[in-house]
């Protein structure tokens, strides 16, 4: 390294180019990084929906989940599958192995259900994978002045969407809540028997008058040509009057009406309105398309008669929020560490010339996150905000130490470059011990690597560009400003020498407190309940309102309107969502709902508790009697149990008797809020036994299709628009024996369907639960997130008390699961990072003693760290961890700096001289390292957390707390362990120096008598 300090000062010319184009290419990488609010990372997980309006959950289950389950259960790389058959619709999720290229899964999971055949009037499977790049950028509502009508939501599609998808960057725009003409044909079956028809006849109307074909390839007149026959029905008229009989046009034997159908029903702040999803392209600007939506929402308001459109959420807001406020922290980081170094060396210059490594080292890292392809996201700022501190340690080192040369020394260039000497293998291998605690992270697997690698790129390249500024810049600068400035001597402390030296020559007694003080805080630690990540200041939150499938759809609208009023009359929501119904659009995303479930997007405005405004909603559950209200976006933590069964024809009843008997266990525990089960409601279902001796089942069932339900019989072209037309239900039964008197006509004629089958009414589940393929229930308990793995540890801890049943197994899981996994990997992490750093030492000291002397101040860490959560009272979580896990290779660093010292002073000391000459020494620019990383890292403590973002105040806490204890106890238990480990050779020295010492003394002359 002496090398690049000798090269430097022989061009310096290069160097101030090299400087000038640091500071440039970081200005220009900052404004064409991409901007995002979190690093792409795969879902490892694929979705497919099916849509099945008319089926009842056990026929979607029958007819439509079973057969994908079969299809896509020999799929590569399957972890497990849950899925969930409901009255119309199915939803099955595929959880892969972290390790899948999801990409791959995708492609084979369609291929594989591309075989299966699906029954009629369902719709075809809808595949996803989600990746974090396809979250939406701008949600947009669309409202008119006249309402939805059918010229309004043509405007949508052809003018409004259009110009949102001719944005650059946008990859996708979906529109919710549309509406369409449908015409519908009402017939009275007494007229229909009075003509000697049947519903089939108008059904058959329809049939070759809406079609075009192709007849062949003829020469005629020369020319060859095709010949082709075509005929359409734009108008309600030609409908009319098509025939059904020769006598009889459908205008006599129905009434043909026009109206306007929703498949699914979008409101915002109360008015009706459709919805619109924007998506970028995954190499897209966030910010950048997210403005341009806006300028483009704005332009159409404008242009555009009797419109209003509103972008309610933006995760581009968020994205330049979350930025602008890590900038903030950053900046002031940067303001609380020059002021540490400031009152330390009392020397503007010298403050100057250090914190010169500050932008330099941010220039450099930017340009490398755009040479490597990371976005700039709360992730990678969080990396910055982390190391900004850290980014001053290297130049302190080198600036305290020329500083202190020239205190006793003239100033030269070959002092400057002796004095960058001295401290360049100690900075050189504490700089890269810290890097090498990152480099495990690539090790990691799936979307927690993808998270973590970014932050450790952006720590990487920032300490690595830091070391390099140290040993180059900071020198050149020095023989520049340092010159001709007088410094006054700075002497070390003679109280803290003798302190040392006290606790040299009593071991035991700093060895025994710091024994104390970790066993006490291991101790601490594993009794501390590990929390979730808090999410009280959610910039939005979720509402549902779930009723009983038997439930009519109006009633629910009616209800979610009344619940919609509630919200808009609260002061903290900015806007409120309501969606009810499926549609094809959400579908193709993954998602699908239960037709009688209203749910309640809000948007909260600025600084307002999440948590308060939904505590105030849970208190109107008595509000809603027939109706299950829940809640998302608190400070919540959930823990699971799946009871399933081995056997697919095992009694559902046996897993519904183990479930109630832990619900009723688990409502015990402390810490739980509330206890679910995705058990639902039933519904009852008619069912006609037909008699096969009297009657085809299948005739029957399609007689009785069309007499009581809404059936498609073709399409018609009204305004150029393809419109469909359906046959109206004929009845509308009120009771078992309204159905038992239906008439259909049979090879008798009109007969009673009671005369050929018999009405039986049952109560079946209204949606079904399949775990990889056999039914299961899922028991859910909803935890404080401050005692999540208490309450996960109890409620696990009650599956051996349940009453055994054959067939059925247990399978605990959720948050606190998923934390015990993610702290066990964070672990292992670590050991492997202080495998790596302990390697780097024994090749730097070349020895095995004096790394291991070092190593000892990482369990000093642990006290700092565990009396911080202690004090602040913040609930440990797994940004807690990644904490400990930065200290391995920030505490290790003043190490690093006091062993080198005495290496060096070895040469020329006892060890018990060097040790307390290296620490009084090395005491300063120790504490300025320290305390400047500390003071660095306060607005992280005291600043606001960025939602999403790894860097939080239990991260801050830990750091800080860890690196304060172990700066103070690593200048006093470090030395001592030293010596402990070269006792022997020590002990030989101070005899040998007492010895010495005796007989160079003066002997007294003697008095003559």
């Amino acid at each position: 390294m002496t090398l690049l300090t000798k090269w430097s000062f022989g061009n310096r010319a290069a160097i101030i180019f090299l400087v000038v184009m640091a500071l440039a290419m970081g200005v220009m990488s900052y404004r064409s990084l991409p901007m995002e609010f979190l690093p792409e990372a795969d879902n490892p997980q694929v979705t497919i929906t099916v849509i099945g309006q008319g089926y009842d959950a056990k026929s979607m289950e029958s007819l439509v989940t079973t057969p994908i389950e079969d299809a896509v259960a020999l799929v590569k790389g399957k972890k497990d599958m849950f899925s969930t058959s409901g009255d119309g619709f199915t939803k099955i999720d595929i959880n892969f192995e972290s390790k899948t290229n999801m990409k791959d899964a995708k492609t084979e999971v369609q291929e594989a259900i591309a075989q299966v055949q699906l029954p009629e009037r369902v719709s075809k499977p809808f595949v996803v994978q989600l990746n974090t790049s396809m979250i939406p950028i701008s949600q947009i509502a669309i409202a008119f002045q006249d309402g939805l009508t059918k010229e309004n939501v043509d405007t949508t599609e052809k003018r409004i969407v259009t110009e949102l998808q001719k944005i650059n960057g946008v990859g996708s725009v979906a529109l919710y809540g549309k509406t369409e003409p449908i015409v519908m044909i009402h017939v009275d079956p007494d007229n229909l028997t009075l003509h000697n028809l049947t519903a089939q006849d108008i059904i058959n109307v329809l049939q070759g008058h809406h079609i075009s074909a192709s007849i062949g390839e003829k020469t005629i007149a020369g020319q060859t040509g095709n010949i082709k026959v075509s005929t359409s029905i734009d108008n309600i008229k030609t409908l009319q009057s098509l025939k059904v009989t020769p006598d009889l046009t459908l205008k006599n034997v129905s009434t043909i009406t026009l109206k306007t159908s929703h498949d699914s029903v979008s409101r915002l702040n109360g008015n009706e309105v459709l919805y619109a999803v924007v998506t970028k392209d995954s190499s897209a600007n966030a910010v950048t398309v997210g403005n341009d939506v806006q300028k483009t929402v704005d332009r159409l308001n404008k242009e555009v008669s009797k419109v209003q459109m509103d972008v309610f959420y933006s995760t581009s807001d968020m994205v330049v929020t979350s930025v602008n406020s890590m900038l903030r922290e950053v900046l002031m980081g940067a303001l609380f560490a020059t002021v540490v170094i400031l009152l330390f060396l009392r020397n503007f210059r010298a403050t100057l010339i250090t914190i010169v490594s500050i932008p330099l080292s941010l220039g450099i890292t930017l340009y490398l996150l755009q040479l490597s392809g990371v976005t700039l996201n709360i992730i990678t700022l969080g990396g910055v905000a982390v190391a900004v501190g850290r980014l001053v340690d290297d130049s302190i080192v080198v600036i305290e130490n020329i500083y202190r040369k020239l205190e006793k020394q003239a100033f030269s260039i070959q002092m400057i470059i002796e004095a960058t000497k001295e401290v360049s293998t100690a900075i050189t291998s504490s700089t890269i011990t810290t890097v090498a605690v990152f480099l495990p992270m690539g090790l990691l697997k799936g979307s927690l690597q993808a998270f973590l690698l970014p932050f450790a790129l952006t720590v990487t390249y920032s300490l690595l560009a830091s070391l390099i500024v140290a040993l180059t810049v900071v020198p050149i600068l020095s023989s520049v400003l340092l010159k001709n400035n007088k410094m006054k001597e700075h002497e070390p402390s003679k109280r803290f020498s003798s302190f040392l030296k006290w606790n040299l020559n009593h071991k035991w007694v700093p060895l025994l407190i710091a024994i104390v003080l970790f066993v006490g805080s291991i101790a601490t630690y594993f009794a501390l309940p590990k929390g979730a990540l808090d999410s009280s200041d959610a910039s939005y939150a979720t509402v549902s309102l779930s009723y009983p499938s038997d439930t009519p759809n109006s009633k629910v609208l009616e209800e979610g309107k009344r619940m919609e009023a509630f919200l808009l009359e609260q002061p903290e929501p900015k806007y409120v969502l309501m969606q009810n119904g499926n549609s094809d659009d959400a579908a193709k995303w993954g998602n699908v709902v239960a037709p009688t479930k209203v749910d309640f997007t809000i948007i909260m405005k600025k600084d307002v508790n999440a948590t308060t405004f939904l505590n105030h909603v849970e208190e109107q559950k008595n509000h809603y009697p027939e109706a299950k209200l829940e809640t998302s976006g608190k400070s919540a933590a959930t823990v699971f149990v799946d009871i399933s069964a081995d056997d697919v024809k095992m009694d559902p009843k046996i897993l519904e008797i183990s479930a109630n008997e832990l619900m009723e266990k688990a409502k015990a525990v402390e810490g739980v809020v509330k206890v679910t089960s995705n058990q639902k409601e039933t519904k009852p279902v008619f069912t006609f036994k037909v008699d096969p001796t009297l009657a085809n089942t299948q005739e029957v069932a399609l007689k009785l299709q069309t007499m009581l339900n809404d059936i498609p019989i073709g399409q018609i072209k009204l305004d150029d628009q393809e419109t469909t037309v359906k046959l109206a239900a004929m009845l509308d039964p009120e009771n078992m024996p309204d159905l038992s008197h239906i008439m259909i006509r049979t090879n008798k004629g009109l007969e009673q369907v009671s005369s050929l089958a018999r009405v039986e009414k049952t109560d079946e589940a209204s949606s079904l639960f399949h775990k990889d393929g056999k039914p299961y229930i899922r028991v859910t308990a909803e935890a404080d997130p401050a005692k999540l793995s208490i309450v996960g540890k109890n409620v696990e801890s009650l599956l051996p008390s349940l009453t055994k049943y054959d067939g059925v197994s247990f399978t605990f899981g959720g948050a606190s699961a998923q934390q015990a996994d993610d702290f066990a990997e964070i672990g292992m992490t670590g050991l492997i990072s202080i495998g790596i750093v302990y390697l780097i030492m024994i090749i730097t000291f070349k020895t095995f003693r004096a790394p291991l002397a070092i190593m000892c101040s990482l369990p000093l860490a642990a006290i700092g760290s565990v009396l911080g959560l202690v004090i602040s009272r913040v609930t440990p979580d797994f940004t807690a961890m990644f904490g400990a896990l930065m200290l391995i290779g920030i505490v290790v660093t003043n190490a690093i700096v006091l062993i080198d010292r005495v290496k060096q002073n070895e040469e020329h000391m006892t060890i018990r001289d060097a040790l307390i000459e290296a620490a009084s020494i090395r005491m300063r620019p120790i504490l300025m390292t320290a305390v400047a990383t500390i003071c660095a890292m306060l607005p992280l403590l005291f600043g606001k957390s960025e939602e999403g973002s790894i860097v939080s105040k239990s991260l801050a806490v830990v750091v800080i707390g860890g690196l304060s204890a172990a700066t103070v106890l690593t200048l006093v238990i470090v030395p001592v362990i030293y010596e402990l480990f070269f006792f022997l050779k020590s002990r030989r020295q101070r005899k040998a120096a007492n010895t010495e010492a005796r007989h160079s003394a003066p002997v007294p002359p003697t008095m003559s008598v």
